[in-house]
């Protein structure tokens, strides 16, 4: 399955990704791109999801929009309807289900001058929903949490556990490989800051190229998402250890290396099995 999009690809797969509702829309993608991978998708939507609500998150939250939507869901509470009440509110007003349960309990738990509980009340809450005071609340705020892939305790978990599972695959990979390497564990005791997750102990050749480092991103590769890793880590990475690698493992939109500026950042989706040990011809 294929995981490197072409622009024309990737265009067309966000073209259709607007007009999709936020559920369910892995299975509609599937059924028209089915020549790319079900993982691809699901990080594109997901990526795709996020840059979304960053702008659209302060329009959809304002306080007269959060107080009509918590109106709704009493209302709908009194009427008797049947659980999915924020689901299908989520649906309507196009806030992710994590997002919208979390407004939803900051108005119920808001305080008698209208300023919002702590922070950290709230995300306790979401953590664990049985501490909610209102039954029906707690319920339909879980159903919200199974629900949304991108935000919400489950799914930064899930974030976080794919992309340790990764690094350690990659690793495992290097082994198998007889690569001999520092891990970013490794180099933070040494007194780096800013680290790539694997630095090579002895170079290889990858297409030609000598890299010296690898990045593991258990991401999709779009310009955005990539430009912000070259300033924020890739950049430093080339500044202090030269040459580098990042693996994109969920796939990657082509020519991406158009825009490193003259400095050597390979980009693949998985380790490539062509690569030459560097000691092997000294």
């Amino acid at each position: 399955m294929a995981r490197v999009l072409n622009q024309t690809t990737y265009n067309s797969l966000l073209d259709s990704l607007y007009k999709l509702p936020f559920r369910n829309r892995i299975q509609s993608l599937q059924k028209l791109f089915p020549e790319l991978s079900v993982d691809t998708l699901k990080c594109v939507v997901a990526q795709e999801c996020q840059k979304r609500m960053k702008g659209s998150h302060g329009r959809l939250t304002t306080s007269e929009t959060v107080e009509a939507m918590y109106k709704k869901f009493t209302n709908s509470i009194l009427m008797n309807e049947e659980p999915g009440i924020l689901l299908r509110l989520s649906d309507e007003v196009g806030l992710t289900p994590a997002l919208l349960a979390r407004s939803i309990i900051e108005r119920h738990y808001q305080r008698d001058d209208k300023s919002k509980p702590a922070k950290l009340l709230v995300s306790t809450l979401m953590k664990n929903t049985a501490l909610i005071d209102d039954r029906d609340l707690a319920f339909e705020t879980y159903l919200c949490l199974l629900e949304d892939d991108e935000y919400g305790p489950i799914a930064e978990a899930t974030k976080q556990s794919k992309g340790y599972e990764y690094e350690i695959y990659l690793r495992m990979e290097l082994e198998n490989c007889k690569v001999s390497f520092l891990h970013e564990d490794h180099l933070r005791m040494k007194g780096y800051d800013k680290t790539p997750d694997i630095k090579l102990e002895i170079p290889v050749a990858i297409d030609g190229q000598v890299i010296n480092w690898i990045e593991s991103k258990a991401l999709f590769g779009d310009e955005e998402v990539h430009r912000g890793y070259l300033k924020d880590q890739l950049y430093s990475y080339w500044n202090r250890f030269g040459p580098g690698l990042v693996i994109y493992w969920f796939g990657y939109v082509e020519d991406l290396e158009k825009i490193h500026q003259n400095r050597i950042i390979l980009i693949r989706d998985t380790l490539p099995t062509n690569m030459v040990l560097m000691d092997q011809h000294l």
